[in-house]
């Protein structure tokens, strides 16, 4: 049994003194960054007032130790075009915007499905800059009559799995991710603003962050409608990668080094049960619901433990 214990105690040493706090920009950073810089310069239908905004998200985003084995596969960018919004449903229309934001801007209402977390995106407003007569620059709005609904056709089908389309750059595969941008929490996921936590993760300026950001929606149709060609070309996904960043860069270095353990793991497991996104999923469910005693044993007793946590959780 004592030898056990120095077995895990020598690995987790080594991951510790391994997976170092990243000390300047990664080369993959760099390659998002450059990745970022071209879709910028996009003009959807040639229009010069509508432009894309880029994000990176992914481990790029998320993870900011950096292990000796890889945890970057591909390249994750998401965008959205300077002239679409997304607002929760009954919501009215803004007055302001980010300066991101084109002229000219389609406002879409958030409309629920019959699967959770799927939506449509139906056209409510359209909203035109101008200035009063105080210099203050501010929006005026047309409204739509309701039924319009926001397609998405896709590229090559072969090139695409979930809501990105694989695109070959220089030097690592790109997963680019369509979006609408939502400024606004949504109801959707207002338990998730005011739920307790009784250990105190995220804490409440995390929180705030989180819902200040907003979200966004992706396309990608319910798995249920595969075959459907009105669905999978009017239904959408709420996504959370903008909260997904933030909470995942307040995980403390000994938490971020477990998720990588568990996506290592993972990925040798032939059967291919579990995604990504559920590790990283199920870890932020472990991060609310253990203590932080529990973060400050070996890194192998608190990897099999979120073994069995994601066992009994799927």
């Amino acid at each position: 049994m004592s030898g056990e214990h120095t077995v895990d105690e020598i690995v987790t040493n080594f991951l510790l003194d391994t997976c170092r706090l990243r000390p300047q920009r990664t080369r993959h950073a760099v390659l998002a960054a450059a990745c970022c810089a071209r879709v910028a310069t996009r003009h959807p239908d040639d229009d010069t007032e509508d432009y894309v905004i880029p994000l990176t998200t992914g481990s790029v985003a998320e993870f900011y130790i950096e292990p000796m084995l890889p945890h970057v596969g591909d390249l994750d960018v998401m965008y959205h075009r300077s002239t679409e919004l997304a607002i929760p449903r009954g919501h009215p229309p803004p007055t302001q915007l980010p300066a991101e934001f084109s002229d000219h801007v389609k406002v879409r209402e958030i409309v629920d499905s019959d699967f959770p977390g799927y939506v449509y995106l139906e056209l409510r407003y359209s909203l035109t800059e101008c200035t009063d007569d105080d210099g203050m620059c501010r929006y005026t709005c047309f409204t739509y009559d309701p039924g319009q609904y926001l397609s998405y056709r896709p590229g090559d089908p072969q090139s695409i799995h979930g809501p990105a389309m694989l695109i070959n750059d220089t030097y690592l595969d790109v997963d680019l991710v369509t979006c609408v941008r939502c400024l606004s929490w949504l109801p959707q996921a207002a338990d998730w603003q005011t739920r307790d936590r009784i250990y105190g993760w995220p804490d409440s300026a995390t929180v705030d962050r989180v819902v200040s950001n907003g979200c966004d929606v992706v396309h990608v149709a319910h798995r249920q409608y595969k075959h459907d060609e009105w669905m999978n070309e009017y239904q959408w996904r709420l996504s959370f990668s903008r909260a997904e960043i933030v909470l995942l860069n307040s995980w403390m270095p000994v938490q971020q080094i477990v998720c990588h353990v568990n996506k290592l793991l993972k990925d040798s497991d032939s059967s291919e049960s579990l995604s990504n996104y559920h590790i990283k999923t199920l870890m932020m469910w472990a991060c609310e619901l253990k203590t932080n005693t529990f973060w400050s044993r070996d890194l192998i007793t608190i990897c099999v433990n979120l073994l069995h946590f994601i066992c009994l959780a799927g």
